[in-house]
Formats: structure tokens, C-alpha cells, sequence
């Protein structure tokens, strides 16, 4: 019986150090991630455009991009320079100017049937207590939002879709929050279940499977 049972728990032990060894395979999804200008170099934002109230003399990035998080998402390609967006839109009371770079990622990111338009630049004169959405949509029209409030698309592009995933898997609840207008952003890895949570339940399995294994030894 002592043989069993340390058979047992060797093929346990050994079950569970597969599995946890095994990395989970993080999901990419497609979509419009937002960025500040911090000391003129691009940051993830940490909220979303509807929430973010930049001063006079910011500069917001949008890049559509291809990611499983923002570690690994797109910078905009264009500098995050407030300067050159704004030289010819002065300073005016009661206002503030927010320089917008619009980048519509490359052909590798696009949807398929879409070519990318060439990037964008303005500089938004918004009210003093305008949002970073407010600036978009005034220098640039056909924005679309899903349900959630999430940022689909600017400009017309793309012409279809919402945060969606690259592969065939399917698609959660959750789409990636880094875009959602009224939401805290993370670094999360886009809503998928991260790998503790995966290796907590492998391992749940793994239990009653040896459960059912001993019982069976005894039973013979």
C-alpha cells in the first residue's frame, strides 16, 4: 500500500510540475491603444481617454495596434512633440490646446480587405475641463464606440470590429480595457485567465484524478 501511495504522489507531484511549467499562451487582440507624452517620450495611459482631463500643452497618442498587453503594445510612430502639433494654434483664455497624433498602425496590424490610413496630427483648442476623448472627437470625425463605451474606431477605421482577437479562439466578455472611455487602464494581459488561475485549476484536476486512482488501488 506504501508502494501505491508513493507511486501516487510521485505521479502527482510530478503532473502538477508539468503544469506549471507549461506557459499560457497569452491572447492577442486588435485595437486602439491610448498614450500620454511624459517628458516628450510616449507612456501607456493609465485611464481612459474619456476620464483623462490633460492640461494645455499635452500631447495624446492613439495607435491601432496588435497585443496581449501593453507591454507589448505599438507606440505611436510620430513624436510626441507639442511644439510642432500647436505653433500655429496660440494660447486663448477660457481654452486649452491638446496636440493629437492619430496613428493607424501598419498592414501587419490591419484588419483583412483594410489598408491603414496615413497617420494624423492636430492640435485641439477643447474647454478647460475637455477630456482626451472630447479633443479626439474634435479633430477627428467618425469615431465609433461599442455599447461599453469602448473605442472602436477612428475615423472610419477599421470599418468593423471591436477589440477583437487575432486568432480563432473565442472571444471573452472582457475586451482588452485599454480603451474602454470610462475605465481604469492596467497592464493586464487584454482579459484572458492568467496562468495562476489556469494552473490552480490543472492542478484541482490533477487532485481528483489521483483521488480516483488510490481509491481504486484499495478497492483492488
Amino acid at each position: 500500500m506504501r508502494r501505491g501511495r508513493s507511486a501516487g504522489a510521485l505521479l502527482l507531484a510530478g503532473a502538477v510540475t508539468g503544469l506549471a511549467a507549461a506557459p499560457a499562451q497569452a491572447q492577442e487582440y486588435r485595437y486602439w491603444s491610448f498614450w500620454d507624452s511624459k517628458g516628450g517620450a510616449w507612456s501607456y495611459a493609465s485611464e481612459g481617454p474619456a476620464t483623462a482631463r490633460p492640461a494645455d500643452g499635452s500631447v495624446q497618442g492613439f495607435r491601432f495596434t496588435v497585443s496581449a498587453d501593453s507591454a507589448a503594445a505599438g507606440k505611436p510612430r510620430t513624436a510626441a512633440d507639442f511644439d510642432a502639433l500647436c505653433q500655429g494654434t496660440p494660447a486663448k483664455s477660457g481654452s486649452k490646446r491638446i496636440g493629437i497624433v492619430i496613428d493607424f498602425g501598419t498592414a501587419a496590424d490591419a484588419p483583412d480587405g483594410e489598408t491603414p490610413p496615413k497617420a494624423r496630427t492636430e492640435c485641439a483648442r477643447v474647454p478647460e475641463d475637455a477630456s482626451a476623448g472630447e479633443a479626439l472627437a474634435a479633430v477627428a470625425k467618425q469615431l465609433r464606440y461599442d455599447p461599453n463605451a469602448l473605442l472602436c474606431a477612428i475615423a472610419g477605421y477599421p470599418k468593423s470590429g471591436c477589440a477583437d482577437q487575432v486568432s480563432g479562439a473565442k472571444k471573452p466578455s472582457a475586451a482588452p480595457s485599454s480603451q474602454a472611455a470610462g475605465d481604469a487602464q492596467g497592464d493586464g494581459d487584454g482579459g484572458g485567465p492568467s496562468a495562476g488561475l489556469l494552473g490552480g485549476i490543472a492542478a484541482v484536476v490533477v487532485l481528483g484524478a489521483a483521488a480516483v486512482w488510490q481509491a481504486r488501488r484499495r478497492r483492488g
